[in-house]
């Protein structure tokens, strides 16, 4: 390693001056394991494990379906929101907890071809997380060519793809792979200035990145809750809808929370208020409580804080492994610029799978992303800048060794 790499003396110095220092103590960590896959699926904080069990063992155990009101369990979907709002830079009342990504895409591109008859045309990135490219084509294999259309170009051609036949441009923030991070504002104003309008899918951005929905005069957007706001494995993701749209919505997935009046069993649909008509069946109880408990661990630090660690902790990683001769075989496919990528670092690598396999069994928790790809991420409120030095250590002579082309690591898992 280059002698100008920091001395671990003084990564623990970055450790002890550190703001958010003590925001590790609010997560359950298992000893020997330094976690850099947060960015897939956060860990358990200490409130949301006592929330799970007063939700389980006292509210729904003791009290049943007195915990409705009781307990305020039909406000879930947007108390939730309240404390993800601020994450966004946006307007509570503009934001709901509900279902899936999936699921809010569906209601949000079918809502936004209402909108722009007679424009047809979805247009997305070729190499946008799939999922949301499979809503793209369901929707047009429901609906048919005439009414949805489903355009794809490489990130690089879709300025020069905004024109007056668009009707939804539909992009996702940080790309999944490479972490390349698109500019919200630019592309926002470029579409709208050709009457198109704009969703992003937010899931790799909330709870690392500074965003500001309403500054930048965003129509709508999705994120999940199981990423960086650590909300536990498929935790409700949330919509956000801006007020100006709300009068004209009409999302497609008409369920009985999303109704004006829920309770009065009316058999005609009448739609609810604001962000309330994309509610639509029983919300999820016990993941909107464990959620909204995980989202506490933000109330009282600032987004631009949390960014600055994540930047802080990426190049620190970067400058580790920079000058060591064996990680020449690695390429970085995230962005060297910390400002055009987001809170992750892609290499690629012809055994990218086995390498992730042996890290992970050595305690450094990474994933990997089909073809060649290992993802490291870097959630700034639990990992130590001196996590980032062991992991590199761990890195480097992971590669050195060739543990990584053992036969047991080679056997691809069902969850990759």
């Amino acid at each position: 390693m280059n002698t100008s790499s920091p001395s671990l003396q003084q990564i623990r110095t970055l450790d002890q001056s550190d703001p958010l220092a003590a925001k590790r103590d609010e997560f359950v960590l298992p000893s020997n394991t330094i976690y850099l896959n947060g960015n897939s699926l956060g860990p358990l904080t200490r409130g949301a494990q006592r929330r799970g069990h007063e939700v389980i063992e006292q509210q729904w155990g003791k009290d049943l379906i007195a915990s409705w009101n009781q307990h305020a369990w039909i406000d879930l979907p947007f108390t939730s929101a309240q404390k993800i709002a601020p994450l966004l830079g946006a307007d509570a009342s503009q934001l709901v907890c509900c279902d899936s990504v999936s699921i809010n895409l569906l209601k949000l591109l079918s809502t936004c071809l209402q909108l722009q008859r007679p424009r047809t045309i979805i247009l997305s990135q070729e190499d946008n997380f799939p999922t949301d490219l499979y809503v793209a084509q369901g929707l047009q294999s429901m609906l048919g060519p005439g009414l949805c259309q489903l355009k794809t170009v490489a990130a690089d051609e879709l300025i020069g793809a905004l024109d007056e036949n668009i009707a939804v441009l539909f992009l996702t923030e940080v790309n999944f792979r490479n972490g390349d991070r698109h500019d919200i504002q630019q592309l926002t104003a470029l579409a709208q200035n050709k009457g198109i309008l704009v969703i992003w899918d937010l899931s790799h951005s909330t709870g690392v990145l500074p965003l500001h929905l309403d500054d930048w005069a965003v129509d709508f957007a999705v994120g999940c809750g199981y990423k960086y706001l650590n909300g536990g494995p498929g935790a409700p993701a949330f919509i956000y809808a801006n007020k100006r749209h709300h009068e004209r919505i009409e999302q497609p997935i008409q369920g009985w929370m999303g109704h004006k009046d829920p309770f009065a069993f009316d058999p005609s649909y009448k739609k609810g208020l604001g962000v309330a008509q994309f509610l639509t069946g029983t919300p999820a109880i016990v993941s909107l409580a464990i959620l909204d408990s995980a989202l506490d661990v933000f109330s009282d630090i600032e987004i631009t804080t949390i960014y600055g660690k994540a930047t802080a902790l990426s190049e620190l990683f970067l400058g580790l492994i920079k000058d060591a001769d064996v990680l020449q075989e690695l390429k970085l496919e995230s962005s060297a610029d910390p400002s055009l990528r987001g809170a992750q670092l892609a290499f690629s690598h012809s055994d990218a799978y086995g390498i992730c396999r042996a890290l992970n069994e050595a305690g450094v928790v990474v994933d990997f992303r089909s073809p060649d790809i290992i993802r490291f991420g870097f959630s700034p409120l639990f990992l130590r800048f001196e996590d980032i030095w062991l992991a590199t250590q761990m890195l480097m002579k992971t590669l050195e060794d060739k543990t990584y082309l053992a036969e047991k690591y080679s056997r691809k898992l069902k969850v990759t």
